[in-house]
This record gives C-alpha cells, structure tokens and sequence, in this order.
C-alpha cells in the first residue's frame, strides 16, 4: 500500500487509478489538489470487511475527505446500511448502489470486490483513514488560500478590514473543520431537533450557560449557544456588575470558559469587583487597602480564594480602543485553544469600527448585527452591555423600555434577549431600597418576564431574592 504515496507524484491517468476525477487539474496552481487514492480504496476495503472498522472511521472522516466522487458515493451508502443497524458487505452495499441507480457509477460490483482485496485486514482502517482526512485539510488549505486571494484582488482600499475579518473567518472554519451549506432538507433538521431534546431530558448536554440567578435560569434555560443577550441601563445602574455576574457564574461556579471585554474598566478594577463579590469583603476595603479594612481574617479569607481562582477559566481584556475584528480575532483564538463559552463586552457604544461611518447609529447597528453573526458562528451566547437614552428619566415610574436602547433600532433586532436594569432606589433612596428589577423586555424562544433580584452595591452584585418574595409581594 502506498501510505507513503506523495499527492505531487505523476500517476497514470487510467480508468483502473480512479476515473475523470484523478485528471482534474486545480486551474490555478497547475497541480493535481493532494489525495491519496490507494488510502481511500483502502478505507472503503477495511469498511466493507468490518462492522467496527466503519464505527471507528465514521468517527474519523465524513464523505466530504474523499477526492474521488465515486469512493464518496460508495462511502455515504456504507454509512447509509451502517446507520439503520443493517449488515454491510460487497453485495449489500452493490445492491444498495444498484437501487439507487449509483452502481456503474461507482465501477459496477467488480470495483467493489477489489476494494476488498486491496487490503489484506480491516485492522488498519483507522490509519488509511487519517491519511485521507489528512489529505482533505490540505485541499482546504488550497482552497481557503485561493478564496483569501481572490477577496485580497478585487477588494477596494476601504474594505481592507473587512477583508481581513473575511480571511480570518475562512481559516477559522477550516481549522475546526466545519462546511458550509446552504440548505439541509427538513427532516435532518427535525430529526436533530427531536435528539437534542431526548438528550436534554437525560441530562446528557447542558442546557445553556448558567446565569447564577435561579429564576432567570428558569424562564430562560441559561443563555443559549448562538445567542446575542443585551444587558442594558442607565449609567451607574449596574449593568456592568450583572454582566461580570454572568461570566463570575459560568466561569467560577461552573467551570465554563468566559471573557470578558472591557472598554470601560481596568483589569485590576474588575478583578476587584470579582474579588469583592466572591469573598463578600466590601469593594471600598479593597480600595482603601488599609489594617482597618483588610484584617488577617480577611486576608485568610483572599488567600483562600486566590487558590481557589488560580486556574479558573475566566479571561479578561481591557484593552483600549479595540475594535470589532480585535474582539472576533480574540474570540476564534479562545474557541479553538479553550473551548469559549460565554463572551461579555462591556460596553457597546464604547466599541469603535477603526472605519469612516456616515453616522454614530450606523455604526453600532454594524456592531450589533456583527456580534449577532459572531454569536452563531462560535456557537457561544455574547452578552452586550448597552447604554439606555435618557426616556426612563421622563417617566413618573422611571421604568426603562425597549425602544430606550441608545443609538440604535437594529439592537432590539438583532438581539434575541434583552435584559433592562431598574433601581428604584437609584432615584428614591425610601423606594424598596437594595432591590433591582431585571425587567425581561425581549425573549425570542419564550415569554418575557419582570425578575426582582437584591442589588449589593458594597460587594458588587446581584443576589436573588428569598423563595418567597413574590408571594411576599402579593404577584
């Protein structure tokens, strides 16, 4: 067998080395894509020999590795059998090709006896298998290049960046291997649906990533992959804490990794927040860092807690000015090296494009649908910190509303939750003092709703009310 087998070797272009598709010649680069057809003919033979050898290599490859169409065909009708439990041999999958009307396709049933006897044992499957995938990166590689350098040709000065976030967005896929369609027929799609809620119910995936706040979690399941969640307010209302409580959650308590995007605070102010709100020891005695404050047992207390952050998974950045393609770059850098799964940006009106824009509004309308897209490609809900104009504050109950998101429409629209921050002791000291509404204004998968949490402004944090509190409350 030819493992060794280089894709820049001249073959003989007969009918017997793998049909039309071995003659193809990538127009650019003058040279026949990398593949190996020995290896693939090899993994098709291990596979009709052996039940287990189509497990393990179905793990492996899909049928988009195979150079050859006909070795993709008779790959999909192996797994085809294989998946509805039914016996695979020569004459099964031929009879399966034949139904199909794919069998002379593929080289008649002939092709199919020599398949099996290309190899010798089916033990070996896994290691033809590799080669073949192997191969299939590269004509990536090819491919993802030739796209970059198209896009690089015709694009104008002014979409340079655009460019660039384009490119990168192409490596990305191609590293953790995904394919672009542009359509998959319904009953896939269902069938998917129907298995992932099977699983939900067995407690084999996770729901979402936690809030930390137990009816929140409730209504919304935790924060869905794909997800764009905006968290909003007026200045000095706590959006940012609720925001660092989303990613202290997932992050700490659950062990999910998160980053946080700061354009407003410094590392070192939200490490003192995370600090206060994980220890309870007061933010101002960190800040005035004095014997009075900081007491040995505090001190116990901090020196326990850093052993217990030390490898936590929580990440943060706060450089300034940073642009959109920074934070994508930053975001698909994390996926693939740490498995992201939340992203918090604190805040949006604070982000810039690095671009002219003819408006302000324009521009956080081009964030806000890019964080959107950001969302669904990593497969991560971004929660968006945003400021609130100032309609709550013409209001007699100052309650905030949707159509307050400050500079843009396309906020409300892109996002598919949006969580309103209100303090009634922000305006009246004597109003329910230390208590927030997390008024619901937007959920796309379900019902909106009001939650009533306490606000700890000295420990900076949330905290969720007694059990009772509704009841309590007469609601």
């Amino acid at each position: 067998m030819a493992e060794g087998t280089n894709w820049e070797d001249n073959r003989p272009e007969s009918a017997g080395n793998g049909g039309s598709g071995a003659s193809v010649r990538d127009a650019l680069f003058d040279r026949v894509p990398p593949h190996d057809d020995d290896a693939e003919m090899a993994v098709l033979g291990g596979m009709l020999m052996s039940k287990d050898a189509i497990g393990e290599v179905s793990q492996m490859i899909d049928e988009a590795d195979f150079y050859q169409p006909k070795h993709q065909t008779i790959y999909d009708a192996i797994i085809t059998l294989f998946s509805a439990s039914q016996p695979v041999d020569v004459v099964l999958v031929a009879n399966k090709l034949l139904a199909d009307g794919d069998l002379d396709k593929v080289g008649g049933a002939d092709y199919l006896h020599s398949l099996v006897a290309s190899v010798p044992t089916a033990a070996n499957a896994t290691y033809y298998a590799e080669i073949v995938h192997q191969r299939a990166i590269l004509r990536n590689v090819i491919a993802a290049g030739t796209k970059i350098a198209q896009l690089g040709y015709s694009a104008e000065g002014s979409q340079a960046e655009d460019v660039v976030n384009l490119a990168q967005a192409e490596v990305y896929e191609m590293s953790v291997g995904k394919v672009r369609q542009d359509y998959t027929a319904i009953g896939p799609v269902v069938h998917d649906a129907l298995d992932q809620l099977d699983k939900l119910q067995q407690g084999l995936v996770n729901k979402g990533v936690p809030t930390g706040f137990r009816d929140i979690d409730d209504v919304t399941q935790g924060l869905q992959p794909g997800q764009m969640i905006v968290v909003a307010g007026r200045p000095a209302m706590g959006k940012s804490t609720l925001g660092i409580d989303f990613a202290r959650a997932a992050a700490l308590h659950h062990g999910l990794t998160s980053i946080v995007f700061s354009l407003e605070m410094s590392k070192v102010e939200l490490a003192q927040r995370i600090i206060s709100a994980e220890t309870n020891i007061p933010l101002v005695a960190l800040r005035r860092a004095d014997d009075d404050n900081l007491t040995p047992e505090r001190w116990t207390t901090l020196n326990n807690f850093w052993d217990k952050m030390r490898n936590a998974p929580l990440f943060i950045d706060d450089s300034p000015n940073m642009s959109l393609m920074e934070i994508r770059a930053k975001c698909r850098r994390l996926k693939q090296t740490n498995d992201l799964k939340l992203v918090v940006i604190d805040y949006l009106q604070l982000m810039t494009s690095g671009k002219h824009v003819e408006s302000r509004q324009q521009e956080v309308s081009e964030f806000s649908r890019a964080l959107k897209l950001l969302a669904k490609e990593l497969e991560v809900p971004v929660v968006a910190l945003s400021q609130l104009n100032r309609g709550p504050e013409m209001r007699n109950d100052k309650k905030p509303q949707l159509s307050d998101l400050r500079e843009s429409g396309s906020i409300e629209q892109d996002a598919d939750v949006v969580f309103l921050v209100h303090r009634p002791d922000f305006y009246d000291k004597e109003d329910r003092p230390g208590e927030a509404d997390i008024i619901m204004a937007k959920h796309r998968n379900g019902p909106t709703e009001t939650f009533h949490l306490a606000f700890l402004g000295a420990t900076s944090k949330f905290k969720d009310m007694p059990q009772d509190y509704n009841a309590n409350q007469g609601v």
